[in-house]
């Protein structure tokens, strides 16, 4: 007989960004969350900054040679899909707290492309 294989849960969702604090205020903003913690590297310097609402949490890091992702030609390992009531609304919200709306728009009527401030790409539709 073998043994079960232990569960895991997840803790944290990781982003890397050239400002990781930029990063989690843009995603506290966009989701409503907070900024709770910091941690610093090696030299004292904040460098990992945590957004949560309670239970999910993100992890925004400080990584001095990240380079956003050329989407579309890149292709992606990972990415967000946000959904809002208000579609509309939150597009222009989201663009005003510093995310960009690129050309290449593959999801017709059913959602919008956004890059974040770090030019990751992140999806935005109406809730369900």
């Amino acid at each position: 007989m073998t043994a079960a294989t232990p569960a895991a849960s997840v803790t944290s969702y990781a982003f890397w960004a050239p400002d990781g604090r930029a990063l989690a205020d843009f995603y506290a903003a966009a989701l409503g969350w907070k900024v709770t913690e910091e941690y610093p590297d090696e030299h004292g310097v904040p460098t990992a900054f945590l957004v949560t609402d309670g239970t999910t949490t993100f992890v925004c890091y400080t990584a001095k040679r990240f380079k956003a992702p050329e989407w579309p030609r890149d292709e992606l390992p990972f990415h967000l899909d946000l959904a809002f009531d208000d579609v509309e609304t939150a597009e222009r919200r989201l663009i005003a707290l510093g995310a960009t709306k690129p050309d290449h728009q593959p999801g017709g009527a059913y959602w919008t492309v956004l890059l974040d401030p770090s030019g990751q790409p992140f999806c935005i539709s109406a809730r369900s």
